[in-house]
């Protein structure tokens, strides 16, 4: 528990710079086409430009282009919910993504995810207690990372699981919440206090 609050701290400081990183845009400040990209997302199911989505709407195209498959990742996948949200917490564990994890914890619990398989996600361990659809996600998407690629057996696992579709499904997840991580690691996007289990720093 130390370590998690220590952690927690560490998160913090990591994104005070954030500011001086990409400052956020004011609608004044934004190009017309940055205003466009920006008003799409805010009239959208996000609601918001919270996220990447201030840093993106420096390269207004890839902002445009990037939110709308986000949108469907997010909201219309053929994955359940439960299982989006589960490798969506394993995207942001694997980058150490902090404000990843503080946005989607809560929606991974709300989808159905048991909270103990987040928290041994979150201290590094595989989770224990997961149901066989967790597992096949888990494998598929640690061991894509891990090896570039996955088994048969693995493949064929998360198959049964999700279906054709949905294994695709999972790779544009897996990849598309890499390139959010990623943004939001070097934005240094801080990660509010409000009480979402924090990810331990073991960099």
């Amino acid at each position: 528990m130390r370590g998690l609050i220590l952690a927690l701290g560490v998160l913090m400081a990591t994104g005070a710079n954030a500011a001086e990183r990409f400052p956020v845009l004011s609608d004044g400040q934004m190009s017309p086409e940055q205003k466009a990209v920006a008003d799409a997302i805010r009239s959208g199911p996000r609601g918001s430009l919270g996220g990447p989505f201030n840093a993106w709407l420096r390269s207004p195209q890839l902002a445009d282009r990037a939110q709308k498959v986000g949108e469907y990742i997010r909201f219309h996948s053929s994955i359940p919910a439960r299982l989006n949200e589960f490798a969506i917490l394993i995207s942001a564990r694997h980058w150490n993504a902090g404000y990843e994890w503080y946005a989607h914890y809560p929606l991974a619990l709300k989808a159905g995810l048991k909270p103990q398989v987040a928290a041994d996600l979150a201290r590094g361990r595989r989770p224990a207690g997961m149901a066989a659809d967790e597992t096949a996600v888990y494998d598929f998407c640690t061991e894509l990372r891990r090896d570039r690629r996955v088994s048969d057996r693995t493949f064929a696992a998360a198959k049964a699981a999700l279906g054709e579709q949905g294994v695709v499904d999972l790779v544009a997840v897996s990849g598309y919440y890499d390139l959010v991580s990623m943004t939001l690691n070097v934005a240094e996007v801080a990660t509010p206090r409000d009480g979402a289990l924090p990810l331990p720093d073991l960099k």
